[in-house]
């Protein structure tokens, strides 16, 4: 399914479907796109929502994950959403997701974290991007994936794009290091709403001892596994992403019944 971007309140999301509310939030190098699959199994039981993180436009004294959370909680706000919902994150959205819920214990239902930086990260395979260098930006795109192939031309196009762009590139390296800064090792034991975890056993960004790390911290989690997969399981082995999920919101949010 085209997914419709609507714009509201200074916001730019999607906001799909009817009934319990998912809050996606996409990685930094993320897009409305790395969703579409999840959004299309589930708007049939759930209402889905997707904001644009302003990763690359947000003023740069505010490009961190604290600044990005403060854009979820405003944005939430605006749009008025339910007093609890279902919170799931992808990389860097999952490191948001886990600071939104440590600030709203009460608003987070149950949480979703993919690939979820917060504990430990090898972005962009260990460098940030060389300006200029478009075989240097695919090789690091396909980094993200066990199959190289997913990481498309458009994909590669729109991350080579920002590495041309000073501005972005100074914002984009500013989230990193805050990602890398803002370990939650300390904090997890604090989140009580129930967690389901899914990784790429492939995943070089966020390996799979980080996912047990995060199950051990975490005391309501649960991890779950894809082969051949890397880093954004929900694109990746997005059969087996959704699986997972449905059987996972089937047991905490009962009233809804996915496909």
């Amino acid at each position: 399914m085209e997914l419709r971007r609507q714009q509201q309140h200074g916001f730019d999301y999607v906001d799909e479907g009817q009934g319990p509310v998912l809050l996606l939030l996409h990685g930094l190098f993320g897009a409305l796109s790395n969703w579409q699959d999840v959004v299309a199994e589930f708007v049939p039981a759930y209402r889905v929502i997707i904001p644009v993180l302003p990763v690359y436009d947000m003023p740069l004294l505010q490009a961190t994950v604290p600044g990005l959370v403060e854009y979820v909680e405003n944005f939430v706000e605006k749009l008025r959403l339910p007093a609890s919902f279902t919170l799931l994150g992808n990389s860097l959205g999952g490191h948001v997701a886990l600071v939104y819920t440590l600030r709203h214990p009460g608003r987070v239902s149950s949480l979703v974290l993919t690939g979820s930086s917060g504990l430990f990260e090898d972005g962009m395979g260990g460098s940030f991007p060389k300006r200029g260098d478009y075989n240097f930006v695919r090789e690091r795109v396909g980094y993200t994936f066990y199959d190289p192939a997913v990481a498309t031309r458009e994909l590669v196009d729109e991350v080579f794009a920002v590495t041309n762009s000073n501005a972005k590139c100074l914002r984009m390296i500013s989230l990193a290091r805050s990602a890398q800064h803002h370990n939650l090792a300390g904090d997890l034991h604090r989140i009580q709403a129930p967690t389901l975890l899914v990784w790429g056993l492939n995943d070089t960004i966020t390996p799979p001892p980080v996912a047990h790390d995060f199950e051990r911290l975490l005391p309501r989690a649960e991890l779950r596994f894809l082969d051949h997969c890397g880093h954004a399981p929900m694109m990746e082995r997005s059969a087996g992403f959704n699986r997972y999920l449905a059987d996972f919101l089937r047991r905490v949010v009962p009233v809804a019944s996915p496909a």
